[in-house]
């Protein structure tokens, strides 16, 4: 087989010689900033956490940029298409409140305790046990979703540019290493900034071009109707009052504790990869103002992300026949469905945008998953070097030796993800892989440290035990519902017509129920931790220093007061 056959396979589009030359400055503009940034990331707290010397409009931006990879751009452009406007609550309730909350709640703590990760900060209150099952767990997660970001970015090119799918990982997965490699978290939040920009300025153009040919929002509602044969896809709430009544087959009750607080709560306030940016900011206010600004931001995502998978509902044609071109679930894809859901974004990409528009496109799109990829890695990489190997096999490392190993495990974890990014193939949807995964070890994690910080009475066995209990629970249940049949799903979700976004987020919140009953369990009935010991790590027993806010529009809780006025009235105008 020649290398342009193993490059090429069948084509949608063509790229115009400008397109080429934006994808390629992307890729050398990335790699050069990697390399600019190299001789000032000699130290691990350099490399790691960036120096700490983020200010919060660059450490909010990088917070929620972290978050723009295949979760955000394909995966829920798919899942719109697939659910209707209900997969809009991943970015409102399931992501608003929790994201003020870790400003002005948890950031404290996180920051002023001084860890470099969030099993850090479970070392500190449970123990080296806690600290162990939190940074394996999360270690095989981010590998996990950085083979998700892996391959999006490959079905990218497939779809667009007809690039085999191997070679496209690779090509994103070396590119990625070598930056982050080069300038750990300082060089990835470098790029998640310029990637944002990047999303914005080219994803921005779908839903302007697709809304002026549907004739404006009304008009698409009304053939989405036609099209699907029902209302429920352009509704927010409505809905929600029975699991036959909405195309995900979800009760309120999924949306509003499964989503809109475990894993909502669990994701934004504990997951180490978006902590991690927050974490870089270089005084306590600006740690506070971080997830702030990210939330303010997050609330207009849809418009980007949601809208174009409501457009495919509705406009998306084959150029041949004319017909609505039906997507999928990607182990359903065959000859006379030959799209799946997954594809929403980039169909939509070559549908409205010529040259030198497409380039912009689809370097907005790689953008966004390299953003994705480079998150999980230079997340696994401080885990891997200060949680377990720094923690559990070289204690006594110089500082030197512990930046060159984080170094290495960017290489090894990208290698890794490499191989799980092939895992990505058999699911039907992405957004119900990814939400799979956080069922598994996001949902009772935030369980241990929303304890650990509120409950001055749980014990170090308590958060150990509860902490694995709420972990294998949640991988017995999804074994369970996948094996058991529609008896088992019933158990778990509630009802035989819940579909897998629905079970997994009933599941979530079983899972940290389980992990809550455990914990405060063991902690009644072993010996409470002095409280002597608890400073800095427990409300109560803490001193929270002063952000030096002095006038009211300094204060985060201010600017927080008025994201969650405009959340509010997001979710009535779209009831």
């Amino acid at each position: 087989m020649t290398a342009l056959a193993i490059l090429l396979t069948t084509q949608l589009t063509h790229l115009a010689p400008i397109d080429i030359l934006i994808l390629v400055l992307y890729f050398v503009v990335v790699l050069f900033i990697g390399f600019y940034v190299k001789g000032s990331t000699r130290t691990s707290e350099e490399f790691f956490l960036a120096g700490r010397e983020m200010t919060a409009w660059i450490a909010g931006l990088s917070f929620v940029s972290a978050n723009l990879g295949s979760l955000e751009l394909m995966g829920w452009a798919g899942a719109a298409y697939q659910y209707g406007m209900l997969a809009t609550h991943w970015y409102w309730i399931g992501a608003i409140p929790a994201m003020l909350f870790l400003g002005i709640v948890m950031m404290p703590f996180y920051y002023i305790s001084k860890t470099h990760s969030v099993p850090g900060y479970l070392q500190l209150r449970f123990g080296e046990g806690a600290r162990g099952v939190s940074a394996v767990s999360f270690a095989f997660m981010t590998i996990l979703m950085s083979g998700v970001n892996m391959y999006s970015m490959a079905l990218v090119m497939k779809v667009v540019l007809g690039w085999n799918i191997s070679f496209s990982i690779w090509i994103g997965a070396v590119t990625v290493a070598i930056y982050v490699m080069l300038g750990g978290l300082r060089s990835a939040i470098i790029n998640e900034v310029l990637q944002f920009v990047l999303i914005w300025a080219g994803a921005a153009l779908i839903p302007i071009l697709g809304l002026w040919e549907a004739g404006g929002w009304t008009k698409l509602k009304a053939q989405i109707a036609v099209n699907v044969g029902s209302n429920d896809y352009t509704h927010l709430w409505t809905t929600l009052g029975s699991f036959k009544d909405n195309p995900m087959g979800v009760h309120w009750t999924g949306i509003v504790f499964g989503l809109g607080f475990v894993i909502s709560f669990g994701y934004w306030t504990t997951d180490f990869l978006v902590v991690q940016r927050v974490l870089s900011a270089n005084n306590l206010r600006a740690a506070k103002m971080a997830p702030v600004i990210g939330a303010a931001f997050k609330m207009a995502v849809p418009f980007i992300v949601i809208v174009p998978g409501l457009l495919a509902l509705a406009v998306l044609r084959d150029p041949h026949t004319h017909q609505i071109i039906r997507l999928v679930g990607e182990n359903q894809v065959d000859a006379a469905h030959p799209y799946s859901y997954n594809e929403v974004l980039p169909l939509m990409l070559i549908r409205y945008c010529g040259p030198g528009l497409l380039g912009l496109g689809i370097t907005a799109l790689i953008a966004g998953f390299m953003s994705g990829m480079a998150g999980n890695v230079s997340a696994f990489s401080t885990v891997w070097t200060y949680d377990l190997y720094g923690a559990f096999f070289n204690k006594k490392a110089s500082d030197k030796h512990y930046v060159s190993m984080g170094r290495w495990s960017t290489v090894v974890g990208m290698i890794a993800s490499i191989g799980t990014a092939y895992l990505v193939m058999h699911a039907a949807s992405i957004m119900d892989y990814v939400q799979a995964l956080f069922s598994f070890f996001i949902a009772p994690l935030f369980g241990t440290v929303i304890l650990g910080m509120l409950w001055k009475r749980a014990t170090r066995s308590g958060g150990f035990w509860g902490l694995l209990a709420g972990t294998v629970s949640s991988i017995a249940m999804w074994l369970y519902t996948t094996y058991g049949g529609q008896q088992a799903l019933a158990h778990i979700a509630l009802s035989l017509d819940a579909k897998p976004m629905a079970e997994n987020l009933y599941r979530a919140f079983w899972s940290w129920l389980i992990c809550v009953v455990v914990t405060v369990s063991v902690s009644l009935v072993t010996r409470p931790v002095p409280e002597a010991q608890l400073a800095g790590l427990v409300y109560g027993a803490t001193t929270i220093p002063d952000d030096g806010a002095r006038s009211l529009w300094q204060k985060p809780i201010f600017w927080a007061a008025i994201v969650i006025t405009i959340f509010f009235l997001l979710n009535i105008i779209f009831f």
